[in-house]
């Protein structure tokens, strides 16, 4: 009780009341100003700034036109292999010869292409409608390259038509030569199922592997063209690898996506 009477007439006294008010110290001051200076900026970065962003998603290079599997149309077994891999065939090329109980038949390719696996061998008895060869639809060998991109979830929904997209092949070592440049032509309208991925790609195994993580949709990556380089396609060096790079190559896209403001962040 005798502090508090001592407090209460200390403030009854008026002896001090010439003394000046001291507010804030000049350190106090400087931090006050620093913290409404940063917060000022970071305002006008969420409203005027842009923030870049990319998507990652597994891929591979092929032809736009896909592949087909080439199925034999009799049961028998095979005793010669016509066309080697990696020939280019026309349509209704010979491909094997089947014996069967009717005698000697010839098993031809549907349209024209090239020759990527042959899964038959002399000797093997196949059935009818048995896999038996892929065949990539191309029209010829300068026919361009593109890319498939399967991206998962609804990433794909942010893909916009026309964005940049870097390529990492897996047969040219990045750091070395670079990047492959592309821009994105179209997104698929609906997810792909592991069937209808082996039905383009011609192989079940890449069905497999591009249908692990769920249903993706297939983005279509078209290759910028240049006549400076080897491969006859842009890359991020100067020459790009000094080779050609071939279609049923694996790749990983990275897509630009469109620029973002942070505040957009923010707002529903």
């Amino acid at each position: 009780m005798q502090f508090r009477q001592q407090a209460l007439s200390k403030l009854q006294s008026p002896e001090q009341l010439d003394l000046p008010v001291r507010f804030a110290r000049p350190q106090g001051l400087l931090v006050l100003c620093v913290t409404v200076a940063v917060m000022a900026a970071a305002c006008l970065w969420a409203v005027t700034g842009s923030v870049a962003s990319t998507l990652d998603a597994p891929g591979i290079l092929t032809h736009a036109r896909g592949s087909y599997v080439l199925q034999s149309p009799v049961a028998g077994q095979i005793t010669e292999v016509l066309a080697d891999e990696g020939a280019t065939l026309p349509a209704d090329a010979p491909l094997l010869r089947v014996r069967t109980q009717e005698g000697e038949k010839v098993v031809r390719t549907i349209g024209a292409g090239r020759l990527t696996s042959v899964t038959a061998t002399i000797g093997a008895v196949v059935a009818t409608g048995a896999d038996v060869a892929s065949v990539e639809r191309i029209e010829g060998p300068d026919d361009p390259l593109v890319v498939l991109l399967y991206v998962y979830g609804g990433s794909a929904a942010s893909v916009p038509v026309g964005a940049k997209v870097d390529l990492t092949v897996q047969s040219v070592p990045a750091q070395r030569y670079g990047v492959l440049r592309g821009k994105v032509a179209a997104v698929g309208r609906a997810p792909q199922t592991r069937q209808q991925i082996t039905r383009f790609l011609g192989d079940a195994q890449l069905g497999a592997q591009f249908s692990r993580h769920g249903r993706p949709l297939a983005v279509l990556v078209r290759i910028e063209r240049s006549g400076s380089t080897e491969s006859g396609y842009r890359w991020s060096s100067a020459e790009g690898p000094p080779y050609a790079i071939g279609s049923m190559t694996l790749a990983t896209g990275s897509v630009r996506l469109a620029d973002q403001r942070p505040i957009d962040w923010l707002l529903p």
